[in-house]
């Protein structure tokens, strides 16, 4: 498309005038288009540009790093103006995206030369036709292909106070919606990971709530609280879905609804009023899955490490999938574990068949190398936003379904497939192979990215294309021969058919052979057009007609191949409930190959996960410690066992050198939990344990200083959240909790808490801590055991053996690891001449006799615990209360009650 120059000649327009009263029509536009899409900065399409002006030229030229410039006036200012080329726009989008701003796009709706038919300063027709944000993108090129693009959207009842958040990638088409509380929402959003979050204006005007949202690092968004309305909401719903009830999908709260319909609101303003094909919504609930507060998360390293790389995270060394899809499957797995242990038995299944058959294995993973990524290219298909490649993946994505399921049935007749595989074989089964070959049909073996680029269609398929390309592509041949036939009549060995942009096709002598084409018997043929220095240019009728024919071929060929591809989405979404079946189900075929995979070449084996509150694990091993030194050929990893079994042993005191591998030792059992509960096969020689409900973890030191929070504070506030949340179905690990305070004080900080997780918490949990003091506690808590790392004293050197063992350090070789870091001697010295005057006082110390106390604090009776009854109870107005809402308290109490008998 050529650049409209007239209307950059509108924005420069009186330049030399007072334009302080008015607008220039190109200006007016844009200023009109800024004003509905606040918060955004505006792509204005001219010609072969976006254009940006005002504020947002200087904000993009900033961030992209381009040049600014300036075009006309307005009110008597410069305009700022900048600009990035279309072909190129995806490259600029993604690096606003990433710097957290929004961009709305405008495009032109019409071609510049139907706006001049109305007028020589006609502005060309323009509108938003979409708003580009972090949680609305569908480009590949803007995409993580490997990881999930949700966008969340929270909602809160006020009346009730509960919470409700629904997410969806609209690339991909999930959607799902779950109640949470707002004492674990930090926790379901960190595992979501979302790109964008969404909130009535009303609820992000409340600090603290809006604090609590910041901490997942994700940009917010206000929307006008009408535009969650529950009411609203269950019409959008039934409409997008095409169902006049919404039970079908599940039992969902009213803020749940309300959550799912702000998101669907918020998806039909970015995209301009189009929907995406949304799967239907898939209702969870809370304690279906594992809660791993973020703490937790991110000190487990679980899907990106601390500095945030994904290189050195526990997904890094699970991930082995084939295809982009069975990646996202994965680290979805990884990030929200299962706590149903049928649920999880489903999918190690899966695993062991694979196990099992590694002809099978291997057959799969080669069909899967040749899997597109179906689920995206149906999203840009949806929304009208796909291309000729996304078609192609959708055939090629039929077919492979095709032999997926025959190879999947075939290895049937020989064991059997898994309740999870069966389904996945069934599922692929119901492949479209009409569909398949009319694509193949349809499609070029070469196809561009875009559909407007045209080129795509097959040679063959139409014959009224075939014609129109023919007159298009024969050009040379038909200018070629009319060239020889115009020299041979006019004797002109030079002439020459040559073609311009004004003129079209024409005819150039040399002037001096000119006149042989203006003879009386020639001069009918041939018409002057032109005069150049030192040639003539002439014309005939038949060459203008060609002209026009060889113009209007390729425009109706161009116009032929877009209502083919029109054609052709519509029979895809037609099918797109079928195809996102199919997607979902050859992504969960990859995810359940590459977890096998990973289990033979890494030694993995099928744990067993119960209903019990055992903890028992046989020659763990911590999975990204272990593939390292693999990977650099570093030796292998000693192996060490755990058992904190809920009935006899559930808390083990780890004591031991600096440097000797407790922190590690800690964080491969909390891995093998997850790895276990996302149904995958576990590093270690055997692994029986029961559910778990919460993961926590108090290991490592860090500040937050942004919320003026010391390091110890910060591990105050994480073992806070231990003690007030874990149950006894929790799993634990703490390291060094009290080291970041006086002696003393942090000595009576971990004993207490120590007692406390024994007493009241009476969760499964590992205990590092160099408080060698706190040993003692073992022979009055009879659920506590001691442990402490091996060492080997040789030399006057220290041999770290990294295995556990039952029994108690005596030291911490604290000194030991200081002279190796490279300590001077002198300092070393004297450490060590300190270290023995303050050992001798010790040992007359006042700590010796505290187990003999228990518990530590007993002159303070522990404060009342409120229980839940309690506590819902204190903020009840009974005067307020209508007789309905009072039978649904009395119902809600006696069930908060229930909640608390023993199973």
């Amino acid at each position: 498309m050529e650049v409209t120059v007239s209307e950059l000649d509108h924005i420069g327009e009186g330049a030399g005038e007072d334009t302080s009263s008015r607008a220039t029509p190109v200006m007016a536009q844009f200023l009109v288009l800024k004003q509905a899409n606040p918060g955004s900065l505006l792509f204005f399409r001219m010609g072969d540009f976006y254009e940006l002006f005002f504020e947002d030229a200087e904000i993009a030229a900033s961030a992209l790093g381009i040049t600014l410039t300036k075009r006309g006036k307005h009110m008597g200012e410069d305009i700022p103006m900048c600009g990035v080329p279309v072909h190129a726009a995806d490259a600029y989008l993604q690096k606003l995206i990433r710097m957290g701003h929004r961009v709305a796009v405008c495009e032109q709706l019409e071609d510049p030369a139907e706006a001049r038919k109305r007028g020589s300063k006609a502005v060309v027709k323009r509108d938003v036709v979409r708003l580009v944000t972090p949680g609305t993108l569908t480009e590949d090129n803007l995409l993580d292909s490997r990881s999930h693009n949700f966008l969340v959207s929270v909602t809160r009842n006020k009346a009730t106070g509960d919470i409700a958040i629904a997410w969806a990638d609209i690339s991909s088409g999930e959607l799902a919606v779950m109640q949470t509380s707002s004492n674990r929402l930090s926790a379901d959003l960190t595992r979501l990971d979302p790109r964008e979050i969404i909130a009535a204006d009303t609820l992000l005007a409340e600090p603290e709530f809006t604090e609590l949202l910041d901490r997942t690092g994700a940009p917010l968004t206000p929307l006008p609280a009408v535009k969650f309305d529950s009411l609203a909401a269950e019409r959008r719903l039934k409409e997008q879905f095409d169902v006049k009830a919404l039970e079908g999908f599940g039992s969902f709260t009213r803020p749940e609804i309300s959550a799912l319909g702000g998101l669907l609101e918020y998806v039909l303003i970015t995209q301009a009023g189009k929907l995406p094909h949304f799967r239907p919504p898939r209702r969870e609930v809370a304690s279906s899955v594992l809660l791993i507060d973020p703490a937790t998360r991110a000190n487990l390293e679980l899907t990106r490490t601390l500095g945030g790389e994904r290189r050195g995270s526990l997904l890094s060394v699970i991930d082995d999938a084939i295809t982009a899809a069975g990646s996202r499957c994965i680290a979805s797995r990884l990030s929200n574990p299962l706590c149903d242990p049928y649920a999880i038995a489903n999918r190690l299944d899966e695993v062991a068949h694979f196990v099992a058959d590694p002809s099978l294995r291997e057959d799969v993973r080669k069909l899967l190398a040749r899997m597109p990524d179906l689920e995206r290219a149906l999203g840009r298909v949806a929304i009208s936003r796909g291309g000729p490649r996304d078609l192609a993946a959708v055939r090629d994505g039929l077919m492979i379904a095709g032999h997926l399921a025959h190879r999947l049935g075939g290895s049937a007749t020989i064991s059997g497939l898994p309740e999870n595989l069966d389904h996945i074989c069934e599922t692929l089964s119901w492949t479209d192979l009409d569909l398949a070959r009319d694509l193949d049909a349809a499609l070029d073996h070469e196809l561009p990215a875009f559909a407007r680029d045209g080129g795509f269609v097959k040679q063959g398929y139409s014959v009224d294309l075939d014609e129109n390309r023919s007159l298009r592509d024969e050009t040379r041949h038909v200018i070629a021969g009319l060239q020889a036939r115009y020299s041979e009549i006019s004797g002109i060995k030079s002439l020459k058919v040559k073609h311009n942009n004004v003129l079209g096709y024409f005819i150039e002598v040399p002037a001096t052979s000119a006149s042989l084409l203006q003879t009386a018997d020639k001069a009918g043929l041939f018409i002057h057009r032109q005069t150049v220095a030192s040639a003539m240019r002439f014309v005939t009728t038949e060459l203008a007609s060609l002209d026009q024919r060889i113009a209007a071929a390729a425009e109706k060929a161009l116009a032929l191949e877009q209502e083919i591809f029109s054609t052709l989405c519509a029979r895809v979404d037609a099918r797109r409930d079928l195809l996102s079946k199919i997607a979902d189900a050859s992504a969960r075929l990859d995810a359940a190959a590459a977890l096998a995979e990973v289990a033979e070449r890494r030694r993995y084996v099928r744990p067993r996960v119960d209903g019990s509150t055992g903890f028992t694990v046989r020659g763990g091993r911590h999975p990204v410690v272990e593939a390292a030194l693999q990977d650099k050929a570093a030796g292998s990893f000693v192996a060490n066992d755990c058992d904190v079994s809920g009935d006899a042993r559930r808390l083990c005191l780890l004591t031991g050198p600096n440097m000797a591998g407790k922190s590690t030792y800690l964080r491969q059992n909390a891995l093998i939990v997850i790895l276990a509960q996302m149904g995958s096969f576990v590093p270690a020689a055997d692994a029986h344990f029961g559910v778990v409900d919460r993961l926590f973890s108090r290991v490592g030191a860090a500040d937050d200083l942004a919320r003026g929070r010391s390091t110890f504070m910060v591990e105050m506030v994480e073992t806070a959240a231990i003690l007030n949340q874990a149950t006894e179905r929790s799993f634990v690990i703490l390291d060094e909790i009290g080291r970041g305070t006086a002696t003393y004080d942090g000595l009576s900080i971990a004993w207490a808490t120590l007692e406390h997780l024994h007493g009241e918490n009476r969760c499964r949990a590992l205990f590092a801590t160099h408080y060698h003091e706190l040993t003692q506690l073992a022979a009055k808590l009879p659920h506590l055991a001691n442990a402490t790392m091996k060492v080997k004293e040789w030399q006057d050197q220290i041999i770290f053996l990294h295995e556990v063992v039952a029994g108690v350090a005596d030291r911490s070789y604290g000194i030991h690891v200081a002279q190796i870091a490279g300590l001077p001697a002198a300092v070393i010295n004297r450490a060590q001449q300190v270290l023995e005057r303050l050992e001798r006082q010790g040992a007359k110390g006042p700590t010796s006799g505290l187990a003999e106390d228990l518990p530590l604090f007993a002159a303070a009776p522990a404060a009342k615990r409120e229980s839940a009854v309690e506590k819902r109870l204190s903020g009840v107005v009974a005067d307020e209360l209508s007789p309905r809402d009072a039978l649904a308290l009395v119902y809600e109490l006696k069930s908060l009650l229930a909640a608390r008998q023993p199973s």
